[in-house]
């Protein structure tokens, strides 16, 4: 049976057969060597998301195979692996990492003090240590921050009104990520304004999450807020599933999870934070310094939709809300 981590290690073919059919114009700049980006995950590789990020790769004249390579690793959710994923990278004396998620901004952070760090991630990551402000980043560290956990009181707002008797609420959160205590405190925050009765499902493992829903069944949730984590990603359609056959209204972050049959998503579009970060990665391989870069926030968010979910539901769509909508799925 072959080890998790040369698993993880494993993922280049895929990814090349994802998004290397795709090529976008591009001038290459003078190189001595080529670049070699560390890609650290993680999640799974998400084809749409990394298209973008190479097209601003390209754009700004790198292209796998001529000036620049990426070597991948994906932890998949079994966040004890990025420790040893990022310390490969950091053995290989990559030019910079990309770390996707907050776990993997962490790792890629306590492995090097001097190899460039982008990251994305969904928390504060003034809080979690990443950066000693928006602004000034300092340090190797810049990257973009999706805030995501201040969305969580917002997807309870705008799953109300297709539930709009809700009682009792429910969050879901993986407890192995430094973003599920935030989220929760966010929905408790509004529960308790709102005078409703909230319970706090834990799951780390795809047991964990049977386990979660069958529990959510039997306490009559009337609505849940899936909260987001690369784990909960991996499973979306798991997820959506599971929601569907157990009757329970949920929003979540991603419209991939909407796309998969779930009720309805809000968040950031994830394809234009990629693509930022593929900017950022540009610049700083052209010789740009991490620290003058600030981290990105976001300025565009997304609501999705999917009616078909919501009839097997029996919820009624206000047609203002539909309108509301950035996407429908029929």
């Amino acid at each position: 049976m072959p080890c998790p981590l040369g698993e993880a290690m494993r993922r280049r073919e895929f990814i090349t057969l994802c998004v290397g059919a795709t090529t976008w114009p591009f001038v290459a700049p003078a190189q001595h060597a080529p670049k070699v980006i560390g890609f650290l995950g993680s999640g799974s590789p998400e084809p749409s998301r990394l298209r973008v990020f190479w097209k601003a790769l390209n754009e700004a004249g790198f292209v796998d195979g001529q000036n620049c390579a990426i070597e991948f690793r994906w932890a998949e959710g079994q966040y004890n692996l990025l420790p040893a994923l990022a310390a490969d990278l950091v053995r290989r004396q990559v030019s910079l990492i990309m770390a996707s998620g907050p776990p993997a901004a962490r790792a890629a952070k306590a492995a090097t003090s001097t190899i460039p760090i982008v990251f994305t991630t969904g928390s504060d990551p003034v809080r979690d240590g990443l950066v000693e402000s928006l602004s000034r980043p300092g340090d190797n560290v810049t990257g973009l921050t999706l805030f995501t956990v201040n969305l969580a009181a917002k997807r309870l707002d705008l799953l109300r009104v297709l539930v709009p008797h809700a009682a009792t609420i429910a969050i879901l959160v993986n407890p192995n990520t430094s973003i599920a205590e935030p989220q929760k405190k966010d929905v408790q925050a509004a529960v308790s304004t709102l005078g409703l009765k909230l319970h706090v499902f834990e799951a780390a493992t795809e047991s964990e999450l049977d386990n979660a829903f069958s529990t959510i069944t039997r306490l009559k949730v009337d609505a849940l807020v899936v909260a987001n984590d690369p784990f909960f990603n991996n499973q979306r359609s798991k997820i959506a599933a599971l929601a569907a056959n157990y009757a329970t209204p949920a929003i979540y972050e991603w419209r991939e999870y909407a796309e998969a049959g779930g009720l309805m998503s809000y968040g950031t579009i994830a394809t234009e934070v990629y693509y930022q970060a593929g900017i950022y990665v540009g610049r700083i391989l052209k010789g740009t310094q991490p620290s003058t870069l600030p981290v990105l926030q976001p300025t565009k968010f997304e609501l999705v939709i999917n009616v078909k979910a919501a009839k097997a539901l029996g919820l009624e769509i206000p047609h203002d809300f539909l309108m509301l909508a950035d996407e429908v799925i029929e």
